[in-house]
């Protein structure tokens, strides 16, 4: 991932419940900042590195990540002290996720959804036990025509939890049959048999050493990696293909 300076804190994003805000960087860009200091620390930017990462690798529209290095100095013009107090406990390496500008929310899994790629984010997020990815909260943007996927942070929840995040691989993941794009999804298998072959040993140790070091406070980075290949050599797609079948 690049890295860029945020030089300019414009207005916070309410969405979100880590309070994210819209920065901008000495690259002259906009990019939607996830701070390290907000909600789950930098445990969520990890999943979120991972999530958009993998997206990108499987050839999913995905924003461009960066890390971002944040001043605290950028606060002290904010009247809001909660910003002011965010601010302040995400000084140095933060997320920075490309801002798209006019970007719409995605509505409807009904309207001319491909099921190959609706096949292919449901199998990403189970791979990556991503809960938020529902109906009330799907975190897909329409954009330039494509459907661009955002916001991974609350993926990876057992590594909140669990000491050995490896041994959580072979878990089964409920929540993926409330997944937005399981009713109009293609097959599961068929987008295992697609996407698994993409995220070979390179392209997972290319993921995980893209996260910096001072956010793995939890597990290192060889045990993200292990997850990974568990999740790809489980019967995850077999359950998620069982959890379409039923709706």
């Amino acid at each position: 991932m690049r890295t860029i300076t945020a030089t300019r804190y414009v207005s916070p994003l309410r969405e979100g419940g880590s309070l994210p805000g819209i920065v901008e960087a000495d690259d002259d860009g906009l990019y939607v900042l996830k701070f390290r200091g907000a909600g789950q620390g930098p445990l969520a930017l990890v999943a979120e590195v991972i999530g958009g990462e993998l997206a990108r690798a499987l050839g999913l529209a995905m924003p461009e990540l960066v890390r971002a290095e944040l001043d605290p100095v950028l606060g002290h013009a904010e009247p809001d002290p909660e910003i002011q107090e965010l601010i302040e406990a995400s000084s140095g390496e933060n997320l920075g996720v490309d801002f798209l500008p006019g970007a719409l929310p995605f509505t409807s899994a009904a309207d001319g959804v491909d099921p190959e790629w609706a096949a292919e984010v449901v199998w990403l997020d189970a791979q990556i036990t991503n809960v938020d990815r529902t109906a009330r909260n799907p975190n897909l943007l329409c954009w330039h025509g494509r459907v661009w996927l955002i916001d991974h942070g609350a993926a990876l929840y057992r590594q909140h939890g669990s000491p050995a995040l490896e041994l959580e691989a072979t878990r089964a993941f409920p929540p993926i049959a409330q997944h937005v794009l399981l009713p109009v999804a293609g097959s599961i298998l068929d987008a295992h048999a697609r996407c698994a072959p993409r995220l070979g040993p390179e392209v997972l140790r290319a993921v995980v050493d893209a996260i910096p070091d001072t956010w793995l406070t939890a597990h290192p980075r060889e045990v993200y990696e292990a997850f990974l290949r568990g999740r790809l050599e489980s019967a995850f797609a077999i359950e998620a293909e069982e959890a379409r079948r039923g709706r």
